[in-house]
């Protein structure tokens, strides 16, 4: 497809766009019954600082297998991921994860789970400083008159907004989002959408972010790259798409610029003709 402008994969471990987070030759495979089945093939990609990156792909890639490695709750079985410069060998504050099951404990109020997160985070804060925080980022995502209410009173929309304040709440430099609107109807996704480009450039801290989607439309709007894995097994990255639009981003103006048809087009042939997953005769 003309005019897309596409990253070149790299095909060994040159230098790095920034040296932030570099992902290098990750490979990961996992014992099965049948024997070693292998998720994830030579992995390579640098992250640059404050960028927001999308992953897509069918379903079975490696998508949150990658996720997980780089979020420290899975091990790749070989190659490096690197951050700031340091190896990640296991989960740490510097990397807020939001899964799309939202992982809330049902016995506290929402104020109480978020609370949990930042007071583990932030040792020698105050109790008052710590309360303020958390319910600064529940006004930030529409939950103030909520605070008090259990996971079981609340729809899905505001438990995925709980989720997504107690990550930010704790300042983490990286957010990792596993298809974190997955589950929600359309109105409520775009409306989260919105609030997490606010949170991601709030508080004059841009944060990195890394997100997993099946949502061609949401991978356009939010992302400075998108990269679309082939089919697993032993998945690689097939392409890295840039997405040259300028931001702040109004979707309602943006949806049939010649840049957004231009995408969306190629991320559907490579969706539905490059990577399809092979028929069934």
């Amino acid at each position: 497809m003309n005019g897309i402008a596409i990253a070149p994969v790299p095909e060994d471990a040159a230098a790095p766009i920034e040296e932030y987070m570099s992902i290098r030759g990750v490979m990961k495979a996992f014992d099965t019954p049948a024997g070693k089945m292998i998720a994830l093939r030579d992995i390579n990609l640098d992250v640059r600082h404050g960028e927001f990156i999308t992953f897509i792909g069918h379903s079975g890639c490696g998508k949150s297998t990658l996720l997980n490695i780089v979020a420290g709750l899975s091990r790749q079985t070989s190659g490096e991921v690197t951050l700031n410069g340091k190896p990640i060998s296991g989960p740490g504050p510097d990397r807020g994860v939001v899964f799309q099951n939202y992982s809330l404990l049902p016995w506290l109020s929402v104020r109480e789970n978020v609370f949990e997160a930042v007071d583990a985070v932030y040792r020698t804060k105050s109790g008052p400083e710590k309360q303020a925080l958390v319910d600064n980022f529940l006004d930030k995502v529409g939950l103030a008159e909520h605070r008090d209410k259990r996971p079981s009173q609340i729809s899905g929309g505001m438990k995925q907004r709980v989720a997504i304040a107690r990550a930010f709440a704790t300042h983490p430099e990286v957010m990792l989002l596993d298809e974190p609107f997955g589950a929600l109807d359309a109105l409520t996704r775009n409306s989260l959408q919105e609030e997490l480009l606010q949170m991601w450039t709030g508080d004059n801290q841009t944060k990195t972010v890394l997100m997993v989607t099946h949502d061609i439309d949401e991978a356009i709007y939010l992302s400075d790259r998108i990269v679309v894995m082939t089919n697993g097994p032993e998945a690689v990255i097939g392409e890295i798409i840039e997405v040259n639009i300028p931001r702040p981003r109004d979707k309602r103006a943006i949806l049939h610029t010649q840049e957004w048809t231009k995408i969306k087009e190629h991320l559907l042939y490579l969706l539905m003709v490059a990577y399809a997953h092979p028929t069934k005769e």
